[in-house]
C-alpha cells in the first residue's frame, strides 16, 4: 500500500527507481546515493584514518582509489570488476563477507544495479562536483510517515525527498498494514475497534457517579489508581506579582474543564517498562514486523524500539516514575493502556493539568509555600541526584501525589508562549493541537528543579537538547535520553470521544517531525 499522493509529493526528485527511466544520471541517481550511503565513511577526514583510506568526495579521489582498494575501484565500462559496485552485492549477514559495503544499512538490489549501470555506461562524473555527507534514509525511516499519512510538513517532505533521491527502496512484496491491504495495522480501523470495546465497558455516564478506582494492566497484572476530578471553572495562569512568574503564564483567564479521572501517581516503571521492552521485532516506527491476521489490538499498537541504554540511569525502577520518553511514546502508552483496560486514557491538556494541580487553590502551589518540602520532591539547594518513589510526599487537596516536583509531566498540547492572550471569555477545554515537533508542553517541575519551577502555573517547552546524546540518525521518536527528569501521568475523560479524535490524540506526538 504505497501512499496515493507519493508521486505528486516527490515529483521531479528522482528519475530511476519509481519512474523507470533507462538512463542513469550522476546528479539525480548516483550523487544522492553515494552521499547517503558512502560519504559517512569515505570522506577526506575518514580517509586519513588508519584502515579507512578511500575518499569518495571528489571525482579525482574516487577514481584514484586508496591503499586498501587499489586504483581500479571504479572501472569505467566494467561494473562487475569495480569494487564500488560488487562490494555492495556481498551478503551482510555472512561473516566471511567482511568487505560488504556499506557496512550498515546495505543497499537493495535495485540501488546496487543503478551503480553498476552508471559504471557500465562510462561512470560519468561532472567536473567540480563534490559530494557531502547526507543522512541515509531507508524505507524504515519513512514507513511511519506513510502510515501516518499526509498532509506532510517541511521536515516530513525533506525526509521523503532524501529517501526518494537515494533510490526509494521499498521491500519487495511489502504491504503496509501487516501483510495485506486489509490486514490489521495501527490505524483508525484499530481505534474504531478499541472504541467499541471501551463503550461496551462504560458503566459510569454522569459526573455524580464518578468514584476513585483501581485499574489493572492485564498483560502484567500491574495495578494503578485513578482519582475523580469534578468538572469546573478556574483561573488559569499566574498574576503579574507572583514570584518567579514568566510572561508565558499570562494573562490570567477563566477556563472551564469537563470532568475526568487522573492518575493518583505518575506513571511508574512497573507500568511503563513492559510497554517499552516487548521482545517483539519492530520497525523503527515501533510497528511489529509481522502482524497476524487474528492479532489482538494490544499486539498491533506501535511500541518503542529497544532502548539503546539503561533508561532509569541507575536511579531505580520498582515504584519509581518512568522517565526519558518522548511525547509520542507517552501517547502510545496511553493507547496501549486503553487496549488492555477497556477505558480511554490519554495525556492531560495543560488546562486539565493545572486545574488538577491547583485542586481549588489559587496560589503558586496547592499548599502553603513554607510547607512545600512536605509535598514536593525538589532541589532547592541544587544537590539532589535523582528522583524518589511516587507518593513519598503528601498529596494535594484532591488526593493527587507529586503534582509539584519528582518528575516533570507531559501534557498533550503544543507549547505556544502567547496562547493565553488569544483566548477570550471563558475558554472551554482549551487544547493547542501540535503542528510541530518542538516545542511541546510539560508541567510541574521535577526533582532537578528549585521551587519556582514547580509552581502550578509554570510551563516548560520541550527542546531538541533533550535528546542530544541520542546516537541514532535520524533521532529516535521514542526516547529523550537527556531528560532524566521528564515523565507523565494519564487522564481518562468522562466522555469518550469519537474514534477520529482518539486516533488523532494518540498519534499526534510525532506531528511535525
Amino acid at each position: 500500500m504505497r501512499p496515493r499522493n507519493l508521486s505528486y509529493l516527490l515529483a521531479g526528485t528522482f528519475s530511476l527507481s519509481l519512474a523507470g527511466a533507462a538512463e542513469v544520471d550522476f546528479m539525480t541517481d548516483i550523487k544522492p546515493l553515494f552521499e547517503g550511503a558512502c560519504i559517512q565513511c569515505h570522506s577526506p577526514e575518514k580517509a586519513s584514518e588508519e584502515g579507512a583510506d578511500y575518499d569518495m568526495s571528489t571525482k579525482e579521489a574516487a577514481f584514484a582509489g586508496g591503499e586498501s582498494y587499489g586504483s581500479d575501484v571504479i572501472v569505467p565500462k566494467d561494473g562487475n570488476d569495480s569494487p564500488v559496485y560488487w562490494m555492495t552485492t556481498l551478503h551482510h549477514d555472512d561473516p566471511d563477507d567482511s568487505e560488504a559495503m556499506p557496512p550498515k544499512k546495505p543497499l537493495n538490489d535495485s540501488q546496487a544495479e543503478v551503480i553498476k549501470r552508471w559504471i557500465d555506461d562510462g561512470a560519468e562524473w561532472p567536473e567540480g562536483v563534490v559530494l557531502e555527507e547526507k543522512p541515509r534514509v531507508t524505507f524504515q525511516n519513512v514507513r511511519g510517515l506513510f502510515l501516518k499519512g499526509g498532509p506532510y510538513n517541511a521536515k516530513d517532505i525533506k525526509m521523503l525527498r532524501l529517501w526518494a533521491e537515494q533510490g526509494a527502496d521499498w521491500p519487495a512484496g511489502l504491504q503496509l498494514g501487516g501483510g495485506s491491504e486489509d490486514g490489521p495495522a495501527d490505524n483508525l480501523e484499530l481505534v474504531k475497534q478499541m472504541r467499541e470495546n471501551i463503550l461496551s465497558n462504560s458503566t459510569v455516564n454522569t459526573e455524580g457517579d464518578m468514584n476513585a478506582y483501581t485499574d489493572t494492566i492485564t498483560k502484567t497484572g500491574v495495578k494503578f489508581e485513578m482519582v475523580p476530578i469534578k468538572g469546573g471553572e478556574f483561573t488559569m495562569g499566574s498574576p503579574d506579582d507572583e514570584e518567579g512568574r514568566l510572561e508565558d503564564e499570562g494573562p490570567q483567564h477563566k477556563v472551564k474543564v469537563s470532568p475526568f479521572w487522573m492518575g493518583k501517581f505518575e506513571v511508574t516503571w512497573n507500568m511503563y517498562e513492559p510497554f517499552m521492552i516487548t521482545g517483539v521485532a519492530r520497525n523503527k516506527d515501533g510497528s511489529p514486523e509481522n502482524i497476524p491476521a487474528d492479532a489482538e489490538p494490544i499486539d498491533i499498537i506501535s511500541s518503542p524500539t529497544t532502548p539503546y541504554t539503561e533508561m532509569s540511569f541507575g536511579m531505580g525502577t520498582d515504584g519509581y516514575p518512568a522517565i526519558c520518553m518522548t511525547q509520542h511514546a507517552a501517547n502510545k502508552f496511553c493507547q496501549w493502556l486503553s487496549a488492555q483496560t477497556g477505558h480511554y486514557y490519554r495525556l492531560p491538556t495543560e488546562a486539565e493539568w493545572e486545574y488538577a494541580c491547583r485542586a481549588g487553590t489559587n496560589g503558586p502551589f496547592h499548599c502553603p509555600e513554607d510547607q512545600l518540602a512536605e509535598y514536593a520532591v525538589m532541589d532547592p539547594e541544587q544537590v539532589r541526584v535523582g528522583y524518589e518513589k511516587v507518593g513519598t510526599k503528601k498529596p494535594n487537596p484532591w488526593g493527587l501525589y507529586d503534582m509539584h516536583g519528582n518528575v516533570m509531566e507531559w501534557c498533550i498540547d503544543q507549547y505556544i508562549a502567547d496562547a493565553y492572550s488569544k483566548r477570550s471569555g471563558v475558554a472551554a477545554n482549551p487544547l493547542e493541537i501540535p503542528t510541530t515537533l518542538y516545542p511541546r508542553s510539560a508541567r510541574g517541575g521535577s526533582w532537578y528543579d528549585p521551587p519556582e519551577y514547580l509552581r502550578a502555573a509554570a510551563r516548560a517547552p520541550s527542546d531538541e537538547a533533550w535528546k542530544v546524546q541520542d546516537p541514532q540518525l535520524p533521532k529516535s521518536i521514542w526516547y529523550h535520553t537527556d531528560a532524566h527528569w521528564l515523565g507523565f501521568r494519564v487522564v481518562r475523560p468522562l466522555e469518550t470521544p469519537e474514534a477520529e479524535t482518539m486516533d488523532k490524540l494518540w498519534n499526534m506526538g510525532r506531528a511535525g517531525e
